[in-house]
């Protein structure tokens, strides 16, 4: 009987919770137990102190923070939580995913929280705008679907910002840079070279980007464009720029492109575009070529190799030629940072590669310097295209 006792009183409340909530949102006003305990009285249900008190604290976590899924997100080291629909959600805290332990009650549960979080954000989302993707006040980054365009159930992803960046030393004690990595990065900073931290999702690369931007010296300014602001540089001298969605009407957007432009009046010393993904990438790749060295970004890929076809891509997209972006990109990067997953889930610097013009004046990205993952390197056939670079 004893084991019954905790299972029968979360039903309670359970069963509970729906019943007040409807009572308590035909009379407005503050979520107060006063209030609680009156609708349950209602009910004509005899009930206690403690489940006032229980039934309270689940409406409070329904209307404040991120609900049930606020320790989660306060967890020491989470960087990501997933919610798949009603009954499954997940966490990372750097080792891959694994399960919460955290249900919501039904899918109408999921779909309120998804609603306000984005109320909260100023965004609109229902049946006709079904998806969202803002960052909340807190820094933290939230993306949701909805219901049935998303299965099985409302899907939620949040990305939980640190409150400060980790070091290149963290990163090395972490074990997601080797010693002699963080040699060469070093170098690479100082000698403002102009890079590209690349990956998949979830691999790191704006952890990485900030380590660095972190021991750029302390007179340089830093300009940091991102379409939601997620860099956390150690730095005294930074300012950022984000970008903005259109809001209901449509009217109000300021691109990342419109963002990378602005940055160039403002005398930055570092040039920094969080994301590279769209036609920003021309006015970077212009501004790498004009005088603004030590310039960087992140970009999703799915290895160093792959990074002059994206740039291509996505400078095609942008109404510049093949051949023109190939030429940009020649003379504007230096280097590519490409980060990988290891099997259990550890972040790491993956590879270092130079990018290489060949005779018909394509760029391919060419290995320099390969990690394992476990401290281990071993050079590539760029690696005299490196430390050209790094001797100038």
């Amino acid at each position: 009987m004893s084991g019954a006792g905790p299972a029968a009183g979360a039903d309670l409340v359970a069963d509970l919770v729906e019943t007040v909530r409807d009572r308590l949102a035909r009379e407005p006003g503050d979520l107060t137990p006063h209030r609680v305990a009156a609708a349950l009285r209602g009910t004509g249900r005899p009930v206690g102190d403690a489940t006032v008190l229980a039934v309270h604290e689940v409406l409070r976590r329904d209307v404040v923070g991120a609900g049930p899924l606020e320790p989660l997100l306060r967890t020491p080291g989470v960087t990501d939580v997933l919610v798949n629909g009603a009954g499954q959600t997940f966490l990372d805290r750097g080792h891959g995913l694994e399960p919460a332990g955290v249900a919501f009650g039904s899918e109408a549960a999921v779909r309120r929280l998804a609603q306000r979080l984005a109320s909260t954000a100023g965004r609109r989302l229902d049946d006709a705008t079904p998806h969202v993707d803002v960052r909340l006040p807190d820094g933290t980054r939230f993306h949701a679907v909805l219901a049935p365009v998303a299965r099985p159930g409302t899907v939620l992803s949040l990305r939980v910002p640190r409150a400060r960046s980790f070091t290149l030393e963290e990163l090395v004690a972490a074990g997601s840079v080797g010693e002699a990595a963080a040699r060469v990065l070093r170098e690479l900073v100082a000698a403002r070279a102009a890079f590209l931290v690349s990956g998949g999702t979830g691999t790191g690369k704006t952890t990485l980007l900030a380590a660095l931007l972190s021991t750029v010296a302390p007179a340089e300014r830093l300009v940091l464009v991102e379409d939601a602001s997620e860099l956390r540089p150690d730095h005294p001298h930074v300012v950022g720029l984000e970008a903005r969605p259109p809001n209901i009407e449509g009217a109000g957007e300021i691109t990342l492109r419109t963002l990378v432009r602005q940055a160039l009046r403002m005398r930055p010393d570092r040039l920094v575009v969080g994301e590279v993904r769209g036609a920003e990438v021309v006015d970077l790749l212009a501004a790498l070529n004009t005088g603004h060295e030590g310039g960087c970004g992140t970009l999703h890929a799915n290895s160093a190799a792959d990074v002059p076809a994206r740039v291509e891509a996505l400078a095609l997209a942008a109404g510049l030629p093949r051949e023109a972006a190939h030429s940009q990109l020649a003379s504007a990067l230096d280097a590519v940072l490409h980060l990988a997953r290891r099997a259990d889930g550890v972040r790491y610097l993956r590879e270092v590669a130079v990018p290489v013009r060949d005779a018909a004046g394509l760029v391919s990205a060419v290995p320099a310097l390969i990690f394992d993952g476990d401290g281990a390197v071993r050079t590539g056939p760029g690696v005299e295209h490196l430390e050209e670079r790094l001797a100038r």
